[in-house]
């Protein structure tokens, strides 16, 4: 078995690739805590156990609004459709089958793959 491929053999747009991918992921990470947003998705009723092992106590939830909720899932629908172009990029053709993990890690990994900061402070209500 041969060492995964040098990154700096990666093509561009694969880095380029990966790189939005990981920057749409950080993006959704943070999406509900930037919005502001109830901490369930749909409405719900308060949860309040405090005999488990775990105390749960959580006030009702008035749910995401439709505009949130099509905000995350087109978010979702974009890491779907760059997850796939990484996956099934002509350039993971070229490589042996016990290479692919390695070069992918690799990928993932790169400096040239790495995400922006994403901002993390709720936007002003």
């Amino acid at each position: 078995m041969t060492d995964a491929p040098d990154a700096s053999q990666f093509p561009p747009d694969l880095l380029a690739a990966q790189k939005l991918l990981h920057e749409l992921y950080a993006e959704i990470h943070v999406f509900p805590v930037v919005r502001r947003l109830p901490w369930s998705v749909e409405p719900l009723d308060a949860i309040k156990d405090t005999q488990g092992w775990r105390k749960v106590e959580r006030e009702a939830s008035p749910g995401w609004s439709d505009e949130d909720k099509a905000a995350y899932e087109e978010l979702w629908r974009k890491a779907h459709k760059q997850a796939a172009f990484v996956q099934c990029h002509r350039y993971w053709a070229g490589l042996e089958a016990t290479d692919l993990v390695r070069a992918r890690m690799k990928l993932k990994h790169d400096p040239a793959a790495q995400p922006a900061p994403v901002a993390t402070e709720p936007v002003a209500a």
